[in-house]
């Protein structure tokens, strides 16, 4: 009942096994049909080619750049370029002064609006709105009637700070089709005529706005999460939430008491004040102009609105990403060839091939037909890492560099050694004498410890090279901790249950002298063939004494030095025994 029982245990986790594979196939299939997946992985750049842009970093106010500030360019153009998807980009400087931004393939209008946008993030309150479009020359307001400052402005909110010139530039900025000439950067303590682009679900939307209250540099942090309802249950809407410095919080608290008597007097009224908006302000574009719908005393202002996950993440990226003190103007942008990457992909190919089949012949010439599980193993650790980074690469925008190539090859020989581990404690249990189904369950108690703690080091090491490295080298680490998991996957869902169900087989179970798992060729006492059924040997006794002393031999060198003490300790104790009984 007992080996039944295992045997029908394997075969239902062959059958998971099959089921992961057959899931993992259509989630692919699903991408690639739809058209956002493809079968092949993404490249990275070293391997694909793509875009360098180069960067040339300017301080407002200053001639000069330090090297902290230029650090702090390319850290923060990194984290940007990380948060929007993009894998594998290499950015760097050059000669102390450029920063170069490499991205593999051709990057996104949103990817390169967010690598160019300055950090000259602000706050401020809106003053009126307008219909995007530019109102037609025949149709504006005659200078007679523009409007008149008639006092000095008390507040950033103030409608006096719109002046004749300010309105004029307000009816003729087009926000429809807007000019791609580059405008001086604006002066924070006066007025801004500006845009908010439109979105797939927001016209565009043309604004005067007040001074500066609050600066971008006074953001702390800021997250992007499901909104809470008045209950305190999650809703399906998505809300940014942003956190200010304790400087910053005071203003705030007064902005926002403010704009919210502008919001509380037009919902009496049955309209919506602009005024009781609060434009956020990037590189003199708004990119989102919230309501205040109440007094914030504590700094953690929350924005809601018609936010999908992807909006919400993307808003929130820009006020975490957007409190840089450095502008950037692009010096140069070329397409970049992967005619090196390309060479060294095929020559890294043919060493993973050769890897594999010095793999293959080894497996074969030392345990035979049951090498083949070794082989059948080894592709299925492939197959599953495959798909792995082919959605990975679709859903996560993950891209294989030469790098991550190199960490494949590598974990050949760490996949193969996990088998090797278990093989060897399984002919460790024969060679005890015990029988082949018992010594794959005896054996497998054995190789399962082993095995967890080789791949914990394994994920261990990766996942440090991930956090601690930059670049190219976390390619390696992401592919070397991904084909461990792929591994213990393999062990323990095809290799162990396959081994269950072969060694119930006449070849395998009878010590065929083909199978690796003849009792006899690795010294097993007493020989058995198949359950409890001894084996005559057929061979002289002297080629047998000579095969088991090599065997024998063979079984002391692969002890562990834990088995050759306990069996040094039993070889006393048995001689102090037989001396005892001489002396009687």
């Amino acid at each position: 009942m007992a080996r039944t029982g295992h045997k029908n245990a394997a075969r239902r986790v062959l059958i998971w096994l099959v089921a992961i594979f057959a899931v993992l196939t259509a989630v692919l299939g699903g991408g690639v049909i739809t058209g956002h997946a493809s079968w092949a992985p993404k490249l990275a750049l070293d391997l694909e080619g793509g875009t360098q842009m180069i960067l040339a970093p300017k301080v407002e106010g200053s001639s000069g750049i330090n090297e902290e500030q230029l650090n702090q360019a390319v850290a923060i153009i990194r984290q940007r370029v990380d948060s929007s998807g993009v894998a594998e980009a290499e950015i760097t400087t050059q000669s102390g002064r450029n920063v170069v931004v490499s991205l593999p393939g051709t990057p996104s209008s949103e990817t390169r609006a967010l690598i160019q946008a300055s950090a000259d993030m602000n706050f401020r309150p809106v003053i009126t709105t307008g219909d995007p479009a530019a109102v037609p020359v025949a149709s504006r307001t005659p200078d007679a009637s523009l409007p008149k400052p008639t006092a000095a402005p008390t507040n950033a909110s103030d409608s006096n700070w719109v002046t004749a010139d300010v309105y004029k530039a307000f009816e003729a900025l087009d926000c429809v089709n807007p000019s791609q000439d580059k405008q001086p950067r604006s002066d924070p303590a006066k007025p801004l005529v500006t845009c908010e682009a439109a979105t797939a679900t927001t016209p565009a939307v043309k604004y005067i706005l007040g001074p500066v209250e609050v600066k971008g540099q006074d953001i702390v942090s800021s997250s992007f999460d499901p909104v809470q309802g008045a209950q305190g249950s999650v809703t399906n809407a998505w809300g940014v939430t942003i956190t200010f410095d304790s400087a910053a919080t005071k203003t705030f608290k007064d902005v926002t008491q403010r704009l919210n008597q502008f919001y509380v007097a037009s919902q009496a009224s049955g309209g919506n004040d602009p005024k009781s908006q609060f434009a956020i302000v990037l590189d003199d574009q708004v990119i989102s102009a919230p309501r205040s719908l109440a007094v914030i005393t504590d700094g953690k202002p929350q924005i809601t609105g018609n936010f999908t996950q992807a909006s919400a993440q993307a808003l929130s990226d820009q006020l975490r990403y957007g409190a840089l003190p450095i502008s950037f103007d692009i010096q140069s942008e070329e397409q970049i060839s992967a005619t090196l990457g390309g060479e060294q992909l095929r020559l890294g190919l043919m060493a993973g091939v050769i890897g594999l089949l010095l793999v293959v012949v080894y497996s074969l010439f030392q345990y035979r037909a049951l090498g083949f599980v070794t082989i059948l193993s080894l592709v299925v650790a492939g197959g599953l890492t495959y798909l792995a980074i082919a959605i990975l690469g679709w859903t996560e925008n993950y891209r294989l560099s030469l790098a991550g190539v190199a960490g494949l090859i590598v974990a050949i020989g760490q996949t193969a050694d996990s088998f090797i581990v278990y093989f060897e404690r399984i002919r460790d249990e024969l060679r005890e004498g015990k029988g082949l189904v018992s010594a794959v369950e005896n054996g497998w108690k054995r190789a399962k410890r082993t095995v967890l703690a080789s791949k914990a080091v394994n994920l261990l090491a990766a996942l440090v090279l991930y956090f601690v490295a930059v670049g190219n080298v976390r390619g390696f680490a992401f592919t070397l901790g991904l084909t461990a998991l792929a591994d213990l996957l393999v062990v323990f869902m095809f290799t162990h249950p396959t081994l269950q169900v072969l060694a119930r087989t006449k070849f395998f179970g009878e010590g065929h002298r083909f199978s690796g798992l003849d009792p006899e060729r690795l010294g097993a006492v007493p020989l058995y063939r198949g359950a409890g059924r001894l084996r005559t040997p057929t061979e002289k006794p002297a080629v047998v004494r000579a095969r088991n002393t090599g065997a024998a031999a063979e079984a002391e060198r692969r002890m562990t030095i834990a088995e050759r003490r306990l069996a040094e300790k039993q070889a006393q104790l048995a001689g102090s025994s037989n001396g005892t009984k001489e002396e009687k």
